[in-house]
């Protein structure tokens, strides 16, 4: 039994793509025993009884044809995280998924809502399903991906992108800070269709940088060419405005930018909040770091499709420097109240922990409180420091450091490279093709684990949209054919 064991983790780390990795993860929890834990129902994670009933209550509510109880049951205590069924301990038994009760709650919730669309009822009209699926999707909220910052070792985001794009889980809003603004960019102005070929290591070119030496350092211009990291830019992201990307591929990207001087926040770019600035150059600003690369003054499109300066008197620097992970903006814009990080930012990674709560041993927790404990007493001189330095250039500099440590770094759901320490010495070098391989199969095979886990994080907030897509074309076909009635008559 060891010797097929072990052969099952090694074929889960030689596997070449997802399919491979999850057969050997569910033989593996077959064979150890996983599967009776995972068809049992009860476990201390997880409120097991009130799930149980609302299965029940849903699938009799459906099963008699009862549309108005079906929805009353929907309206009553559909969120996500109901029972704590997302709770992070209910993925660290298996391999593979979770407690089946867990899958089976999700699937009938996912059958109802469906079924509510799909089915003509005479109590329940076109336009009571709208107002219900509409309230539904603003009372459930969405799910965001949020790339971090991280230079070189974003490459590794790439990965992360693939592996949920090809098992359809990629979520369509994406924020992305610095490196991930980059990586976002290339999601947000491609098609499914392109992303075939922009996904390749291959295809992607990654020399963003270019050193143009100490003097252009002290004259203020930054260490690194600012010129070699916008040709990267054009060879890998569409000419477009936040509004073109959205039209032409549905994807809500969003690109954090921190401002140059103190006296000013910082700004989420997107398609609601500065719909006519261009990808390319929220994204040169969102990687312009302090010292390396100098401030970046964003342009837009006008009225006439012309390039214009956008708010010329402002110069902005890298977004993970003010808000890395822009959730409460998400939020406050999109209805977000469930984020999905990959985290790549070099400053950030040592201090993360790859192991859950149960895995975590006495050492582990005392680490954790003492980092815990030095962050709290930076922040807190840091704060002190700040308003009180007459030196501009300092007083700008210890706003930098004070919003860089008083940030949180990690998400509902976080996806974390494994650690190499010879990472940190690649920071600023220009990835080989073989190097990019390397960064996006260490972003799949760090995702794959995670993807059940996030299949059911969003597969309700995804069927949500997909009714209400269907409603508001039969809506709109409706609207047509009684314009025609109309005309005739």
């Amino acid at each position: 039994m060891k010797r097929a064991l072990k052969a099952c983790l090694e074929a889960m780390d030689h596997a070449e793509d997802y399919q491979a990795w999850s057969d050997a993860a569910r033989e593996y929890d077959r064979l150890s025993g996983n599967d009776e834990w995972r068809e049992e129902d009860a476990s201390p994670h997880y409120d097991y009884k009130m799930i149980r009933l609302r299965y029940n209550e849903l699938r009799t509510a459906r099963q008699r044809g009862d549309v108005n109880q079906l929805v009353f049951y929907i309206n009553e205590g559909l969120h996500g995280n109901l029972g704590r069924i997302a709770n992070p301990m209910l993925y660290q038994q298996c391999y593979f998924g979770t407690k089946k009760l867990i899958s089976d709650y999700l699937e009938e919730v996912c059958i109802s809502l469906k079924w509510i669309c799909e089915t003509d009822f005479p109590n329940f009209s076109l336009v009571q399903k709208l107002d219900f699926f509409e309230r539904t999707h603003q009372a459930f909220g969405e799910s965001a991906l949020m790339l971090s910052g991280g230079a070189a070792l974003g490459l590794f985001h790439l990965g992360v992108l693939k592996a949920m794009w090809e098992n359809d889980l990629l979520s369509s809003i994406i924020s992305g800070s610095s490196a991930g603004s980059i990586m976002a960019s290339v999601v947000a102005t491609h098609t499914d269709d392109e992303l075939k070929v922009m996904l390749d290591a291959e295809y992607i070119y990654a020399e963003a940088f270019r050193m143009v030496g100490w003097r252009g350092t002290l004259r203020g211009k930054g260490l690194l060419d600012p010129a070699q990291l916008e040709l990267c830019l054009e060879r890998n992201v569409q000419d477009l405005t936040f509004e073109e990307a959205f039209k032409r591929t549905g994807r809500r990207i969003n690109i954090t930018v921190s401002p140059a001087d103190p006296h000013q926040e910082s700004r989420l770019l997107n398609a609601v909040t500065s719909p006519h600035v261009l990808i390319r150059k929220a994204s040169l600003a969102s990687c312009a770091i302090p010292y390396v690369y100098p401030p970046v003054m964003l342009w837009a499109k006008n009225i006439n499709g012309e390039k214009v300066p956008y708010i010329p008197s402002r110069q902005w620097v890298d977004g993970s420097i003010k808000n890395d992970l822009p959730i409460q903006r998400l939020a406050r814009i999109y209805g977000v109240n469930h984020s999905i990080v990959s985290q790549t930012n070099p400053h950030v990674l040592p201090f993360l922990s790859r192991a859950e709560a149960s895995h975590k041993t006495v050492g582990s927790y005392l680490k954790d409180m003492v980092i815990s404990n030095a962050r709290y007493n930076v922040n807190q001189v840091l704060d002190f420091t700040k308003n009180r330095i007459s030196n501009r250039g300092l007083a700008l500099l210890v706003d930098k450091a004070h919003s860089i440590v008083s940030q949180r770094y990690q998400g509902d759901i976080n996806i974390v490279p494994a650690r190499q320490p010879m990472n940190a010495f690649r920071i600023l070098s220009n990835a080989s093709p073989e190097d990019v391989a390397r960064y996006i199969r260490s972003g799949e095979t760090s995702t794959w684990p995670k993807l059940e886990m996030i299949r059911n994080a969003t597969t309700i907030s995804r069927t949500i949209d997909q009714c209400v897509g269907v409603l508001k074309v039969e809506e709109q076909r409706e609207l047509q054919e009684y314009s025609q009635n109309q005309a005739s008559a």
